[in-house]
């Protein structure tokens, strides 16, 4: 016969028990703020630091929106799509790398609050190959989008690609990042008509085969506020071109930065009056061409720049500006 007391006591004790169990049991899709990918790891793996995942796209599903990728030693972590808030972080001082034969390597499709940080990576698009890589980020959609202390090369398209249609802002920041060997370095453009601001800084953009840095607003009704400063500028077909549109604009200021030993022409306006560079500070020197403007682009300076030395002709602004 049971005893009713001891039944008083049994439940209660059953009921902790579970509740315990149940707090140490993980969901077996639960996500984690922090993940983290070895060259040695599985993406069967939890990507926990003891047990790594294997790859980027391995481990951005078990990733929280928010959260945090890290490369826990050198490897080759694979091409990935991007669709929330979230940092990769190759670490520094080792090769956190993402080879995209191709392909394109880093595709960002967020959603329109979303942030997306890529640091201490290298993107290699496999040039001279049957089939090199397409972009090596390419950024359709988000809020913002920092790229910082990465290497991007050999791209049959562009090494970072802006290429939204929105009519929300967004900001795009590169730093200390070089972009070579593709066919464009850095271009950006919005089929809608909302604000891009990029915003380069110590930004290397060196023998891109079409040209180094182009902002393209001919199609859509999108400002293009574009600002270079304490960056190189060489060895691309051109160097720094603002196509304008006549809906959209453009606006690329270079500061404190060399435009030099390009192919064609250093700093090119064309499109409309709505395409314009600014000038300060700033080196135009080896190019074919220094400046130049067709179609109603616009090019000013603050008259404080070194525009010498280029091969058939330095070019002349349109209009000086009296510095503040």
């Amino acid at each position: 016969m049971i005893d009713p007391s001891r039944v008083g006591r049994v439940f209660p004790l059953l009921a902790l028990m579970a509740s315990c169990l149940a707090a140490t049991i993980q969901p077996a899709n639960a996500q984690a703020t922090r993940t983290w990918v070895s060259g040695v790891g599985n993406d069967a793996n939890p990507c926990s630091r003891t047990a790594p995942c294997k790859t980027f796209a391995g481990a951005i599903s078990k990733t929280a929106a928010g959260g945090e990728i890290n490369a826990l030693d050198p490897g080759g972590y694979g091409a990935v799509t991007i669709t929330k808030s979230i940092t990769i972080d190759g670490g520094s001082g080792q090769v956190a790398s993402v080879l995209a034969a191709g392909t394109n390597g880093i595709i960002i499709n967020a959603g329109a609050n979303d942030v997306v940080t890529l640091r201490n990576i290298q993107i290699n698009g496999a040039n001279g190959t049957p089939t090199p890589g397409l972009n090596g980020i390419r950024f359709l959609a988000g809020s913002s989008l920092v790229v910082d202390n990465v290497r991007i090369f050999g791209f049959s398209q562009s090494g970072i690609d802006i290429n939204l249609n929105t009519a929300s802002a967004v900001r795009v920041m590169v730093t200390d990042t070089v972009v070579s060997t593709s066919a464009t370095g850095i271009f950006a453009k919005n089929a809608g008509s909302g604000r891009v601001t990029v915003s380069a800084q110590r930004v290397s953009l060196l023998r891109n085969s079409t040209v180094g840095f182009k902002a393209d607003s001919t199609t859509g009704s999108a400002q293009l506020l574009c600002a270079i400063s304490d960056s190189m500028v060489a060895g691309n077909a051109i160097g720094v071109h603002a196509a304008g549109g006549a809906a959209g604009g453009t606006l690329i200021q270079v500061t404190r930065s060399s435009v030099v030993n390009n192919v064609n022409t250093g700093i090119l306006t064309d499109g409309s009056a709505a395409a314009r560079a600014l000038l300060s500070n700033t080196l135009v020197s080896g190019n074919d061409t220094g400046v130049a403007s067709a179609g109603g682009g616009q090019l000013f300076t603050y008259k404080n720049n070194s525009v010498n030395g280029n091969v058939t002709a330095d070019g002349a602004f349109s209009t000086p500006l009296t510095p503040e």
